[in-house]
């Protein structure tokens, strides 16, 4: 079909199917190389399936509607489904500042944390260098007792002064079978350097502290992985899997163990919204803030842009004119109409108080703060409801009109009784698209307010103008404590209440009955 569109057939036609076809599965093939490399397997099988469906959609040839639909299902599923899915997972996650890496992870950094000098702690004075093999290898000195010992990775032995030399100051410079590490090789070789291990025996080991110099440290944290338990065997206590993400003291769960890792938490996160106090009573005000954002945003923008397209349907003198200068505020891109408002609003510098002789804050008064904006979001608005209550009212047939004026309408009842209702039912879907913009609408309050006034002194994190989306993004990324986890969750709350307040509309207007 689409080849006869554009007049292709035969031989070309087919070359160019396999062609495209061909480019897109190496793309979609390196993706999926590219997922595995990262250990991202949930990817890797997103993309082989859509690898698959693709290939399938277009070799079999009675597969003609997929053919159409396969790409759009694709990107769907990728670029919708599965980031949505992905939220869906880690809202059932404690993945938050200090719980973000993985179990292994997590007892890795506790066990190298738990590595302290002995109790007298000792010191050598270190000759590193690399044996014949390749391998270090170093003297030791003790520095109090100024015992000698050759050390490898393998252990240590008692060493001689025939083994070495020193120079005039007594510090060793050089020992049978090493050769001594370059500044050089130190810069080069930092990461190793600092990693190495010289076991001496008893549990303990010396690791270089420096070029010349090494410390003997102990292991003060063991862990059990029969019992799934830590120990410190310097203080005497034993550390538990609390199931939510972190070692704790088996007598004190207060004592807990950096760092922690991700762990399932259920429903968690869900219940802390609405059980504790501290999240649930900012979650609650924003959540009613959001709401009366939303239906004000499209209701004030409705409103105006309805009432133009009414005025301008009159043939009126330069009405060209003004249909073009409407729109103005639509062709220029939304944040840079935001920051010009945002200056404008300034309380030292901005127009709007030099204009009226004022001194206001505006962003500092909470009901300023949001006046402000609605305000700016009906400037940036109405230019859209304009448009498509322009081509709506063209849509409806002058026929209604003149049949009610025969009947004695007057204008308002025309309007109120046949041109108001069929615009709603032609707008419907439209508007409920628009408040589930402005449901999600980030830009307009990171950009001009910041989600604020917000009462940081008591450690608040809500603003006075967050919705939902700015404060599931201040939860994640706005300050040194991020709650990755909670804030999924509050994705998560955003996305059903959307849903299922624009399926209720759709089914209570039964618009989708006429489609």
């Amino acid at each position: 079909m689409f080849y006869k569109l554009v007049g292709l057939r035969g031989p070309l036609a087919l070359f160019l199917k396999y062609g495209f076809l061909g480019a897109a599965d190496s793309a979609l093939i390196w993706l999926i190389s590219a997922a595995i490399n990262k250990s991202s397997f949930i990817i890797a099988g997103v993309v082989t399936a859509a690898l698959i469906f693709l290939n399938y959609s277009f070799i079999t040839k009675g597969a003609i509607p997929l053919k159409f639909l396969s790409v759009g299902l694709i990107f769907f599923s990728i670029f919708v489904v599965t980031p949505t899915g992905y939220t869906i997972l880690m809202s059932t996650y404690n993945f938050k500042t200090g719980n973000e890496i993985a179990k292994e992870a997590a007892l890795r950094e506790i066990i190298n944390n738990g590595i302290v000098s002995d109790a007298e702690g000792t010191a050598y004075d270190l000759l590193l260098g690399k044996t014949s093999n390749g391998k270090y290898a170093g003297i030791l000195e003790n520095q109090v007792t100024k015992e000698l010992l050759y050390a490898d990775e393998n252990g240590v032995r008692p060493a001689v002064e025939s083994e070495i030399t020193r120079d005039i100051s007594g510090f060793i410079t050089g020992a049978n079978g090493i050769t001594k590490l370059t500044d050089e090789d130190f810069a080069n070789e930092d990461a190793k350097i600092t990693a190495l291990r010289f076991p001496l025996g008893d549990g303990s080991y010396a690791a270089p502290q420096g070029s010349n110099v090494a410390a003997r440290l102990i292991q003060s944290v063991v862990y059990d992985p029969v019992t799934d338990q830590l120990e410190n065997t310097e203080l005497g206590i034993t550390y538990i899997d609390n199931g939510n993400g972190n070692f704790v003291a088996e007598d004190d769960p207060t004592n807990r163990l950096d760092p922690g890792w991700r762990a399932y938490s259920g429903f968690d996160n869900f219940k802390s919204l609405f059980l504790d106090e501290k999240l649930r009573d900012p979650f609650i005000k924003v959540f009613i803030w959001t709401i009366a954002f939303a239906f004000l945003s499209v209701g004030t923008t409705f409103a105006v842009g309805m009432a133009l397209a009414l005025a301008l349907e009159a043939p009126i003198k330069f009405r060209r004119f003004y249909r073009g200068f409407l729109i103005l505020p639509y062709a220029i891109p939304s944040f840079m109409s935001i920051l010009i408002w945002r200056g404008l609003f300034n309380k030292d510098f901005g127009a709007i108080n030099m204009l009226l002789g004022l001194n206001v804050d505006w962003f500092d008064t909470p009901w300023l703060a949001r006046f402000a904006v609605i305000l700016v979001n009906l400037w940036l608005g109405f230019p859209y409801m304009y448009l498509i209550g322009s081509g709506a009212l063209q849509s409806i047939p002058a026929e209604l009109e003149e049949a009610a004026s025969i009947d004695g309408a007057t204008e308002k009842q025309t309007f109120y009784t046949i041109k108001l209702p069929l615009l709603l039912q032609i707008l419907g879907p439209l508007l409920i698209a628009s408040f589930a913009y402005n449901f999600n609408n980030f830009n307009i309050i990171y950009l001009l307010t910041g989600g604020g006034p917000t009462n940081a002194i008591d450690g608040e994190v809500a603003g006075a103008t967050d919705i939902l989306i700015s404060y599931a993004y201040k939860t994640a990324f706005g300050s040194n404590f991020q709650d990755l986890g909670l804030s999924s969750a509050i994705s998560m709350v955003m996305f059903v209440i959307v849903g299922t307040m624009s399926m209720y509309t759709l089914k209570k207007s039964k618009i989708m009955d006429t489609l």
